[in-house]
């Protein structure tokens, strides 16, 4: 019996990205295109608009080789006889769609399109082409499950393959700011979007004078919302780097590109559960996570080389239960298994 052929066209149908969607479905994204080098890649957002044909463009430019936003696929039953009707995409066929959410109505239209292989996770995957093993648990973290069904389509192991992080611009920008020798830098993000998420940030002062007591500079990456702690961190921590804050980040300090370029420039990092720490993630870096009363099972970043501490594994759910040292520790047997190996290659 001769081989399938791998699919020369794919569709990927999101309901939207908003841009903390974006980073946490951005390894599902560099592993669909190291699964399918060859093939056109569509990125179908039928709800709303995707942050991949906005803010996050650059991320995925070469990846995604066209994104369609706000198509309003999936919500209409007179769907079922034309389903891409009035979109860009009327009348397209495609070898592969994968189905990313779990509505059955929205299932049932998507399965309209004609294809070839459908993959999808609704219903317990009563409606998809393939079906993981009996007695298959669906992950709770939200980029497991796309890389559930990224394998069952290709029928092997996704892999997230980090080929460059955004663009020249802040790139350019972040050489800048940080220069080129990683291992001098630490990152330390002691932001998020909710109080009850962060660590104190006496903590992340103290340790931070710990990494510039072992001769690296802490890199202080902070959002607009964290304004009022500039001044605090510049005058406790003598060697403290603030590169968002640097007048020559000027309106990009706002960015998240200029964030994950930035990050792309650090030996590793600590940081809460915040958009912050997946912005670090989206370059891949060791990273260290911090959790109390969210669940790290669903959260926490996707990263090769990752630790995170729990509030819960020091007997308690505030921030405030994970002690310095322990934090500390942690960063530093990260960086250690991160450092390359100097005997490496000797005889």
């Amino acid at each position: 019996m001769s081989a399938v052929p791998p699919p020369r066209s794919v569709l990927i149908y999101v309901g939207l990205d908003l841009v903390g969607d974006g980073l946490m479905k951005l390894p599902f994204v560099r592993a669909l295109r190291q699964a399918y080098p060859d093939a056109s890649i569509v990125w179908l957002a039928g709800k709303g608009r995707s942050t991949y044909s906005g803010v996050l463009a650059p991320l995925v430019d070469g990846l995604i080789d066209e994104v369609v936003d706000d198509a309003g696929v999936g919500g209409r039953w007179p769907e079922l006889l034309r389903p891409l009707a009035g979109t860009p995409l009327d009348g397209r066929t495609f070898d592969l769609v994968i189905d990313t959410q779990r509505r059955v109505k929205t299932t049932l239209i998507l399965k309209r399109i004609p294809h070839r292989l459908f993959i999808s996770g609704a219903a317990g995957y009563l409606l998809s082409n393939r079906r993981p093993p009996l007695g298959h648990r669906r992950p709770t973290a939200m980029i497991r499950q796309m890389l559930d069904l990224l394998e069952l389509a290709s029928g092997k192991p996704a892999v997230p393959a980090v080929s460059r992080t955004t663009d020249r611009i802040t790139n350019e920008l972040s050489r800048t700011l940080l220069g080129d020798d990683k291992a001098l830098y630490v990152g330390l993000v002691p932001g998020a979007g909710g109080k009850h998420k962060c660590w104190p940030l006496d903590r992340f002062i103290d340790l931070g004078n710990r990494v510039a007591g072992r001769g690296q500079s802490p890199v202080y990456l902070l959002g607009p919302a964290e304004s009022e702690w500039v001044d605090t961190i510049r005058s406790a921590v003598p060697g403290a780097v603030l590169p968002l804050q640097d007048p020559r980040a000027g309106t990009l300090g706002a960015s998240p590109l200029l964030t994950i370029a930035l990050a792309a420039r650090l030996a590793g990092a600590v940081a809460n559960d915040s958009g912050g720490g997946h912005m670090l993630a989206a370059a891949d870096i060791p990273l260290l996570s911090l959790f109390g009363p969210t669940p790290p099972t669903k959260f926490a970043p996707f990263v090769t080389r990752g630790t995170v501490l729990r509030a819960q594994d020091f007997g308690g759910d505030d921030m405030s239960d994970i002690p310095l040292q322990a934090v500390d520790d942690a960063l530093e047997l990260l960086l250690a298994a991160s450092r390359p190996d100097p005997n490496h290659g000797c005889r």
